[in-house]
């Protein structure tokens, strides 16, 4: 062990050992805090060792922020802390470096983690690469349309854009280059879809494990606000690829023999329906086994999963030679769907079984890995074993060594994968320390509106650039860790202020969206410096054309913002679940045709501005239906009790609410209260959401708050007025304003059409 290593144990044991003493003994202690000063420095050496430079630079400009806040300009100034303050906070508290971030991320980001490295090892990652080619890779563009199916399944199993390039791109690169795509090209294609493969549920990096602790809600609720815009960018990206094949007039792989339609369809609808019947029969199959057997229905079904493992394994080793070893091994033709599906149908198995924990077991994320982990390395120790008994190929001494060799090569990688998360949080845990001990979050509300005046597309904007500019250096968890603490807290509460209640999940997925995006933004995009290293292109350019990929993906948050259906909020019924999302998928394909000049060919100035009104008024049909139909009735404050009896029950009521706040300002914003749904009564409904009030004259005025209310959660306090009660206006829905729009979509469709054809005759000419 070297001397840096066994300074940082010491440190770390002084803090395990006297933590009683640090925490109980309130007395200045001249070593205790030198101790912290000494760990704090350790960390940042740490931080540039395991990732670089620049959060090195951005926690120790934080740091200098604490102790010269009295220097600093007046819109920033605070009065500023002491060593012993400030190190007692960041390192003896957990409101700094040993704070939520850090606590996650040991807690149960590791294990995702470690259940990533157990599958690639296991051959997962290779699996999924042949099975997109072999479904996709005949396709016009093919190998493309492959590479994001591919980083779409590695987005399963790794989480990281970063990797999910270094991985896939080394085989798909090539691939794209060979049936066409320039080299530029092909490595923003690759950088495009795995930046989308971090976005991807089940598994979204360790910032979507953090977003459970930070708003409040379960990590189903996450998966179900993050699964619509994810599958909508990922079926853009794939029609990109089809536009720029077509405009480059490419062809596919060459496949061994051609099927007929009929098979094509069984092939892939078969492949699709396979899985869906599957995962039906698993989730009614365990429901009513639970009902029936109750505890005993958990042994039972682990018992029947093994035997599912066992069967598929026998099922699988007679396709091994499907199975592609190697991920850089040149292919020349597209493989047979069907074997190369069959040849490791039981790596599903670990992904179903983690799956179902978190969304149907409501095992916390923690846990469902830990069980997903333990079924992965007895998938490691067992899976060689089963196959040389099956195949006959190797004896069952050498392949169970082959297992253990497998086993400790993925705790090694894991291990390794996880030190570069686990320096970045502990970082970016001193940056959150600094926001609550210098209150310059409060700072930060006044400067952006201040910038913004006021105005949510701005604040909006602002927000985009810092997570950009941040993203270019940080890691995206340190990124969301940075950006959220300072920024998510200010965009609700400007937007509540302007009459927009912005759900906190929206804002902290747009964070999350744009640091994602940051990997492959020039000049510093470290997943586009990554696909040009295998694509031998130049990195800014590769960087520049992968972030045209992927301005269907930024032009998204601002969409859910506004548009809270596409995080699958407030649909009440299948049908309006089907219409929201077809919608946003036909606005997607519209926006990427804008975006790519191209439809059915190069479209006009004029058509691009038509696609661009289109995806708009797709995206936000409100926005059109507002100016025709008032979206709200407003009442008087002093009807509330009429108002509440008018609402059905479960939804909440609307409030605009005014009055002072800690800092003697008068502030006006509008509130959304969740009323309790036993609650019957007006007033039994209003007393549920924390309200005690008493009426002086025409205001409506709060006499006093439940702790612990939805009220308290608002930011109310007592003698604040209710100025205005908001109810939904009957008007017809908003989707009506669809019919005109696809109707001029259809006009330039049919208008595209006729100058394609028109072009062809003249070609054929």
């Amino acid at each position: 062990m070297d001397t840096c290593s066994l300074r940082k144990l010491c440190c770390g044991l002084y803090l395990y050992f006297l933590y009683q003493p640090c925490r109980t003994f309130r007395r200045p202690n001249p070593s205790r805090h030198y101790c912290c000063g000494c760990r704090m420095i350790l960390l940042l050496e740490a931080t540039r060792r395991a990732l670089g430079p620049p959060l090195m630079v951005v926690a120790a400009v934080f740091l200098l922020y604490t102790f010269g806040g009295p220097h600093m300009p007046d819109v920033i100034a605070h009065k500023g802390a002491s060593l012993n303050k400030a190190m007692s906070h960041l390192w003896l508290t957990t409101e700094g470096v040993f704070g939520v971030a850090l606590g996650v991320s040991t807690s149960f980001v590791f294990l995702f983690v470690l259940f990533g490295a157990m599958l690639e090892r296991a051959g997962a990652g290779a699996y999924f690469i042949k099975v997109a080619f072999s479904l996709l890779g005949h396709m016009r563009g093919g190998p493309a349309k492959a590479a994001v199916v591919a980083s779409g399944l590695s987005g399963l199993v790794s989480g990281s854009s970063i990797a999910n390039v270094v991985t896939t791109g080394t085989f798909t690169i090539p691939l794209m280059k060979r049936v066409g795509f320039p080299g530029t090209k092909a490595g923003a294609v690759e950088v495009a879809a795995s930046t989308n493969g971090q976005l991807t549920p089940p598994i979204m990096g360790a910032a979507a494990f953090l977003m459970v602790e930070y708003v409040g809600i379960s990590y189903v609720e996450v998966i179900k606000a993050a699964l619509l815009p994810a599958l909508i960018s990922y079926i853009a990206l794939l029609y990109i690829v089809h536009l720029e094949a077509c405009k480059a007039g490419m062809s596919g792989l060459p496949r061994r023999y051609k099927p007929t339609m009929a098979q094509s369809l069984l092939s892939f609808t078969g492949t699709i329906l396979g899985l869906v019947v599957i995962s039906a029969a698993v989730y009614y199959g365990i429901g009513w086994t639970k009902g029936v057997f109750g505890a005993a229905a958990t042994p039972m079904i682990a018992i029947v999963v093994l035997i599912a493992y066992v069967a598929l394994v026998r099922y699988s080793a007679s396709y091994q030679d499907h199975i592609m070893e190697d991920p850089e091994q040149e292919l020349t033709e597209v493989p047979e769907p069907g074997p190369t599906v069959k040849s490791g149908l039981y790596f599903l198995l670990p992904i179903v079984v983690l799956v179902w924990c978190l969304t149907v077991e409501r095992f916390s994320p923690g846990l469902s890995a830990f069980w997903a982990t333990i079924f992965m390395i007895f998938i490691l120790l067992t899976q060689r074993p089963l196959l040389a008994l099956f195949n006959k190929e190797k004896t069952l001494p050498d392949a169970a060594m082959e297992g253990v060799h497998d086993l400790l090569e993925s705790l090694v990688s894991g291990a390794r994968n996880m030190i570069g998360i686990g320096v970045a949080t502990a970082a970016a845990g001193t940056v959150v320390g600094v926001v609550t001990l210098t209150g310059i979050g409060l700072v930060m509300t006044d400067f952006v509106e201040f910038i913004s005046g006021g105005n949510i597309i701005m604040m909006l904007i602002f927000t985009a650039i810092i997570s950009l500019i941040l993203g270019m250096g940080l890691p995206t968890t340190a990124n969301y860790i940075v950006v959220s603490t300072l920024m998510a807290p200010v965009i609700v509460t400007l937007g509540a202020q302007n009459g927009l209640i912005i759900p906190l999940i929206a804002v902290h997925l747009f964070v999350f969206y744009f640091g994602i995006l940051a990997d492959d933004t020039p000049p510093v995009g470290l997943a586009a410096f990554a696909a040009a290293a295998i694509a031998k292109s130049d990195p800014i350019r590769t960087g520049i054309q992968g972030f045209t990929y992927d301005i269907r993906t930024a032009i998204l948050p601002f969409m859910f913002v506004f548009n809270t259906q596409l995080l699958m909020m407030n649909i009440d019924s299948w049908w309006h679940l089907l219409l929201t999302v077809l919608s946003a998928v036909i606005a997607m394909l519209t926006f990427s045709a804008a975006t790519q000049g191209w439809w059915f060919t190069k479209t006009k100035w004029w058509e691009v501005a038509a696609l661009l009104i289109i995806t708009f008024s797709l995206f936000r049909p409100g926005f059109w239906w507002d100016m025709v139909y008032p979206p709200k009735h407003e009442m008087p404050g002093t009807l509330i009790v009429d108002a509440t009896d008018k609402l059905a029950i479960g939804e909440p009521i609307e409030l605009q609410v005014s009055g002072e706040n800690l800092e003697g300002r008068i502030i006006t914003k509008h509130v959304r209260l969740p009323f309790d749904e036993s609650a019957v009564n007006p007033d039994d409904r209003i007393a549920s959401t924390g309200l005690m009030l008493r009426q002086e004259g025409d205001k409506m005025l709060v006499d006093m708050i439940e702790f612990g209310s939805p009220a308290e959660a608002a930011g109310i306090d007592f003698d604040w007025e209710i100025t205005k009660v908001s109810l939904p206006a009957v008007r017809p829905m908003k989707e009506w304003v669809f019919v005109p729009t696809l109707l001029l979509l259809v006009a330039l469709g049919w208008n595209q059409r006729r100058r394609a054809r028109l072009t062809q005759m003249s070609t054929a000419a």
